[in-house]
């Protein structure tokens, strides 16, 4: 097509050099494209990008048209580029279409076309447009659609889901995958982030809101945080949420975050498994060390007691005194039997979870340690004073009662005051309803403010004693706190020493 027909002829020459140099910086191919009443093409007029566009010189296809479609175009692509071309010209649409070629010597190639169609008088129609090479940008659009998929794999095989919060308008996108680990129906797929703090578990809500703050805060590089969020059926799950600023404004305000949702609800459950395994285990292992030295304290002291009047049986000639001697050891065998007794039930319970309880006398118990450790209480000339009524009842493992009152009233006998005798005080109270035993000397007392840390530490001693083994307080601590209750000291040094086991039962 000539460019005269633009022009007057007095400008010719002027615009036609203007217009092909032009046309020539122009990339895309500019063309006009022509549908003959008898539905023949041809192309008046072809930029210099011809060559480019379709591997045809522009002369050849002002000439024939015919083999853009026949040569170049792809046969799965034909049928929609002739639909589309033929629709806009029955309807006198804007003609858009993308569609692919097979060049020479660049081989496949995305193009798209826009054109606006114009009806003739003679019945053909007149498309005037152009066709742009998108090959690049259909490129760059699969490697975005390839990488998607690759996260959504991704997604998928770590079961984890994706969430946008838009900090500007407070709205936050969940995923499809996000939403079903979250249980939200529909309707919560776009959100408002106070809804989402809802959901979060109460008890975890001020650590969740922290870490958010400190991310947004640029405190720290990314968003990690471990809480439950509650579900339409009211239970709750487990999940881990980390998270990430991808934009902020010129000040460093956060604008929006993006992170993922992992449920890890199976994964808490094998870690409570495995802690309340690891707390048997820890468990059975306190019992263990309890038996040891209840087997090696409670045994010991009866064992002192029948060597002590054993000897004496051999150098007693009064009769009477002789017969006295054998009801003690009488006694002290009886009680000898039930300690033997006390320990068989707690080899018998060693494994199970809960401790056996029962309920005891605690006065009978306070008079077979006094009975256990006569020998000792008589060499020393101790003075026991009780304030423990003949009927209280307590239900507690009778193992760890007589171990308890053994430990406390060895250790009274053990760090006694030199310059003084011995007083132990046994008093039952009631606090906050419950009972208390106050078991009191006035020996030489602990420096608590120098002890205070490790007083019921294993291995821990504050008194220069050949006996002292720094077990004694460790144990008797443990099996207190086993059966729920709970040991508080006061002592000065030089006037003595009061320890208060508080029972776990109510009055």
């Amino acid at each position: 097509m000539a460019f005269e027909n633009y022009v007057n002829s007095n400008e010719s020459y002027t615009s036609n050099q203007f217009y092909e140099k032009l046309l020539r910086e122009i990339p895309d191919l500019i063309f006009q494209f022509k549908i003959e009443k008898d539905n023949t093409y041809s192309m008046p007029f072809v930029s210099h990008s011809a060559m480019e566009i379709y591997g045809f010189d522009k002369d050849f296809l002002e000439h024939d048209a015919g083999p853009i479609i026949t040569e170049r175009i792809l046969k799965e692509d034909v049928k929609g580029f002739l639909k589309s071309v033929l629709k806009s010209r029955d309807t006198l649409t804007r003609w858009n279409h993308e569609y692919r070629v097979q060049l020479p010597k660049k081989g496949v190639r995305w193009l798209k076309g826009s054109a606006k169609p114009e009806a003739m008088k003679d019945g053909s129609v007149v498309f005037y447009g152009r066709i742009t090479d998108i090959t690049a940008n259909k490129e760059q659009e699969l490697r975005l659609v390839l990488s998607e998929k690759r996260f959504e794999f991704a997604l998928e095989a770590s079961m984890g889901g994706v969430w946008d919060w838009n900090l500007v308008n407070n709205t936050v996108f969940y995923s499809e995958q996000s939403m079903k680990i979250l249980d939200l129906d529909e309707a919560e797929g776009i959100n408002s982030f106070e809804n989402c703090i809802s959901k979060v578990h109460p008890d975890d809500q001020k650590e969740y809101l922290t870490d958010i703050d400190m991310h947004l805060k640029g405190i720290t590089d990314v968003y990690e945080n471990l809480h439950r969020v509650k579900g339409r059926k009211g239970t709750y799950k487990w999940i881990l949420d980390r998270g990430k600023v991808i934009e902020r404004d010129k000040s460093g305000k956060p604008l929006r975050i993006i992170g993922t949702h992992t449920d890890i609800s199976s994964q808490k459950e094998r870690e409570d498994e495995l802690k309340k395994t690891l707390d048997i285990v820890s468990e059975q292992n306190s019992r263990l060390l309890n038996f040891a030295h209840i087997v090696s304290h409670n045994l010991r002291s009866h064992a002192g007691n029948f060597t002590m009047l054993l000897d004496l049986v051999d150098d007693i000639q009064d009769s009477g005194e002789r017969e006295e001697t054998l009801q003690h050891l009488r006694t002290i065998s009886n009680d000898l039997t039930q300690t033997i007794e006390h320990l068989n039930e707690l080899v018998n319970i060693h494994t199970e979870i809960k401790i056996a309880r029962e309920n005891l006398n605690l006065y009978e118990f306070f008079q077979r340690t006094l009975n256990v450790l006569s020998e000792k209480i008589n060499k020393h000339d101790v003075k026991i004073i009780s304030l423990i009524p003949d009927d209280v009842q307590i239900n507690y493992n009778p193992a760890y009662l007589e171990s308890i009152l053994l430990n406390f009233t060895t250790n009274a006998i053990k760090y006694s005051h030199p310059d003084r005798r011995l007083e132990i005080t046994y008093q039952l109270t009631y606090e906050k309803g419950k009972k208390v035993l106050t078991i009191s000397d006035n020996g030489l007392g602990i420096d608590l403010e120098k002890y205070k840390d490790s007083l019921f530490g294993m291995y821990k001693t504050f008194h220069q004693h050949p006996d002292s083994r720094g077990i004694g307080l460790f144990i008797t601590k443990n099996q207190v706190e086993a059966m729920g209750g709970k040991i508080e000291v006061k002592s000065k040094v030089g006037e003595g020493t009061a320890f208060k086991i508080y029972f776990n039962e109510k009055v």
